[in-house]
C-alpha cells in the first residue's frame, strides 16, 4: 500500500519535534451496498475510501491527523503538521521496520468484489418473499444488503509494519405488519466476518421469516404492565444490555479518566459467581473479529471478569500510558478519518449450566425479552433505557401472552450483580457501535439469563 522507504520517511517527519511515538496507519476501503423495497432494488451504491492516518505521542500528549493526499508531498505534509503540535526536548528515531507475517484466522471464500451484484440481488429478492409473504398482515418488507473489503497497513517507530485485509458481509431485513388499526415492526441483521459466501449459506428462511413472525405476533400483543419484576432475556442480541451497559465501562477510553464504575476495581467483586465476561476479537468468521486492531495488535480473548471477579479492561497504547498497563489488542477506529481508541469486538457473557426450560420454569411471574430493541445508555453511571422489540409475560413457569410497548430501565453494573440465572446457550448477535472513535462492527451474545428485578416500563400499571 505503501512502500517501507516512505511510510520510514512519514515515521521520522512525525517524530521530528520531540515525538516519542509515531503510528501510520494505511486505509484503502471498498463498500457495496443495496436496498431491496416492494421487490425492487431501490438503492445501489458502490464507492472506495483510500487515505492516510498518522498519530503522534510525547508523554500523555497525543496528536492525530490524516490525509488523502498519497503523493510523498502531501503524506510528509500531513506528517509535519502532526509533529508541529509536539514540542519535545529529545529527538527519537525509528526503529527499522520490520514486516511482521499475519496468518488469518478468519478464512475468506469468495471476495465481495468479485461477485455481480445480480447474485447478490438474488439473494436479497429471496428474503424479500419470504418476509414479504409470511402472512398477509405483512404490508411492507425492505432487505438491506452490504459488503465491505477494507485493506490496511499500520506501522509505528517500533518497528512495526504490518498489513491486513478484512472482509465483512451483512444482510438487515425489516418487516412491517398492520392489522388496519396499528402497525408493528420485526428486523433480523445477520452478519460475518466472510465474503460473499456468507450469503450462499445464510439461512434465508430463518431470518427473514424471524422478521415477519416478530411483526405479526406484535400486533395481537397486549399492553405490558409496569413494575420491578424478574426479567428473563433471551440469548443473542439480549447481550447489548451489557454490551452498552457494562462494556463500554470496561473500555480504558472510560476507565483512563475515572469516567467509569469500573476504574480502579480490578481484583472486585462485581457480578455474582456465575457471571464471566469475555470480548473475543479472535472467534473465527463472527461479525466483531479481527487478525489484528488498528494499532497492528493481535486480537485476542480476554476475559473481564472471571466468576464475579474484575479481571481487566480493553486497553488500547495510548490510554495503556495513562494506566500503566499493556495494551490488549482491543483498539479500534471506523476510518483513517478516526483517532484511535479502546473498543469491544465480540463481547460475551459466557454460558452457564442451567437449560432455557429450567430458567422459564423456575419464575413464578415476570417478564421475557426474546429480543431487544434499541436504547440509550450513560456510560459514566451505567444507567440504561431499553425498548424490547418482543416479549411474554410469564407466570407459574410458562410463557404467556406476548406484550407490547415493553422497556428495560436500570443501571448495568447494578443489573450485573442481580444476575441469578445463566443458560447454556450461548449465541451472538451482529451490531454497529458508534463511540469516540466512530462506528464500528461489534458482536454482542449471551446466553439466555435472568435478573431477579429490574424496572419494567409499561404502558399500563400490574
Amino acid at each position: 500500500m505503501l512502500s517501507k522507504s516512505i511510510v520510514e520517511d512519514i515515521l521520522t517527519a512525525a517524530l521530528s519535534t520531540g515525538g516519542d511515538f509515531a503510528e501510520v496507519f494505511v486505509e484503502d476501503r471498498f463498500t457495496n451496498s443495496m436496498m431491496l423495497q416492494e421487490g425492487k432494488i431501490d438503492r445501489s451504491i458502490s464507492g472506495r475510501d483510500a487515505g492516510v492516518g498518522i498519530r503522534v505521542f510525547h508523554g500523555l500528549q497525543s496528536v492525530y491527523a490524516y490525509t488523502t493526499d498519497f503523493t510523498t508531498a502531501g503524506l510528509l505534509k500531513a506528517a509535519k503538521n502532526a509533529a508541529h503540535a509536539i514540542k519535545g526536548s529529545e529527538q527519537h528515531t525509528i526503529a527499522a521496520l520490520k514486516q511482521e507475517m499475519i496468518e488469518p484466522i478468519h478464512k475468506i471464500i469468495q471476495m465481495p468484489r468479485t461477485i455481480e451484484n445480480g447474485r447478490k440481488a438474488a439473494v436479497m429478492k429471496k428474503a424479500y418473499e419470504i418476509a414479504k409473504n409470511y402472512h398477509s398482515s405483512i404490508k411492507q418488507a425492505t432487505v438491506n444488503y452490504i459488503d465491505n473489503e477494507q485493506n490496511v497497513l499500520i506501522a509505528n517507530s517500533e518497528g512495526k509494519f504490518v498489513e491486513d485485509t478484512r472482509v465483512r458481509s451483512r444482510m438487515a431485513i425489516q418487516a412491517i405488519a398492520s392489522d388496519g388499526t396499528q402497525m408493528q415492526p420485526g428486523f433480523y441483521g445477520p452478519g460475518a466476518y466472510q465474503g460473499f459466501e456468507f450469503f450462499e449459506n445464510l439461512n434465508l428462511e430463518h431470518y427473514a421469516s424471524e422478521a415477519a413472525r416478530i411483526a405479526v405476533t406484535m400486533l395481537d400483543a397486549e399492553e405490558c404492565p409496569s413494575g420491578k419484576f424478574p426479567v428473563i432475556i433471551d440469548n443473542e442480541f439480549g447481550g447489548v444490555i451489557f454490551h452498552e451497559a457494562c462494556g463500554h465501562g470496561l473500555e480504558a477510553t472510560a476507565v483512563a479518566k475515572n469516567n467509569s464504575v469500573f476504574a480502579n476495581r480490578i481484583g472486585e467483586k462485581v457480578a455474582p459467581d456465575i457471571v464471566t465476561y469475555i470480548d473475543d476479537g479472535t472467534i473465527p468468521n463472527e461479525w466483531g473479529s479481527l487478525n489484528i486492531d488498528d494499532e497492528g495488535e493481535r486480537t485476542r480473548k480476554n476475559v473481564l471478569i472471571e466468576n464475579g471477579i474484575l479481571k481487566g479492561y480493553l486497553i488500547d497504547r495510548f490510554n495503556g500510558r495513562r494506566m500503566g498497563m499493556d495494551a490488549t489488542g482491543s483498539s479500534r477506529r471506523e476510518s483513517y478519518r478516526f483517532n484511535p481508541t479502546s473498543r469491544m469486538t465480540n463481547t460475551y457473557i459466557a454460558p452457564g449450566k442451567s437449560t432455557p426450560d429450567e430458567i422459564i420454569a423456575s419464575t413464578e411471574h415476570g417478564l421475557y425479552a426474546k429480543y431487544m430493541g434499541g436504547g440509550s445508555v450513560n456510560t459514566a453511571t451505567g444507567d440504561y433505557n431499553f425498548a424490547i422489540m418482543e416479549a411474554y409475560m410469564v407466570k407459574n413457569g410458562k410463557i404467556g401472552k406476548p406484550v407490547k410497548g415493553a422497556t428495560l430501565i436500570g443501571n448495568g453494573p447494578k443489573t450485573l450483580q442481580l444476575v441469578d440465572m445463566v443458560g447454556n446457550n450461548l449465541a451472538h448477535g451482529a451490531g454497529m457501535c458508534g463511540s469516540v472513535s466512530g462506528s464500528l462492527p461489534v458482536n454482542v451474545g449471551q446466553p439466555m439469563i435472568r435478573v431477579s428485578e429490574i424496572t419494567v416500563g409499561g404502558t399500563k400499571g400490574e
